[in-house]
């Protein structure tokens, strides 16, 4: 788009620039929820086809996606973004231990006993990923626009 159109009377964000674009966020909360639901499974399958286990691979996508999340929603709905991601992990240790507590914990417990424990081996991955979000949020609210 030219700077032409820019100074009739569009705004900024409307020009293209990726970061200012990324920065305000336009996605409604819903849709930024199902595609950070969509995608923690992706990788949770992929992980667990691949290596037989959630390992790091997960941990790291997990927070990348947590950041993504909040890049995107916009203002509007930071509050369903806040609370995506604990609900998040915990939904993708449920749907785990259901299909096989081995991939999580030990193979004798049980699915209460192996979504706790998958819950504790990827709770750095919860805190980080968590905190990274709801600072992005906090940024994107207090900070001014470029």
């Amino acid at each position: 788009m030219s700077d032409v159109r820019a100074r009739i009377g569009q705004s900024l964000s409307t020009r293209g620039d990726p970061v200012q674009l990324l920065w305000e966020g336009r996605t409604r909360g819903s849709e930024v929820a199902a595609l950070a639901t969509a995608l923690t499974l992706t990788v949770a399958t992929l992980e667990i086809t691949l290596a037989a286990q959630l390992g790091l691979f997960f941990d790291l996508c997990f927070v990348v996606i947590c950041l993504m999340a909040a890049l995107m929603v916009r203002p509007r709905d930071y509050f369903t973004v806040g609370v995506l991601p604990p609900l998040l992990m915990f939904a993708t240790m449920v749907l785990v231990a259901l299909n096989g507590p081995k991939m999580i914990a030990n193979p004798h417990d049980s699915i209460v006993q192996a979504v706790i424990t998958g819950l504790a081996h990827h709770s750095v991955a919860l805190f980080v990923g968590y905190t990274v979000c709801l600072l992005t949020l906090l940024a994107r609210q207090r900070l001014p626009r470029a």
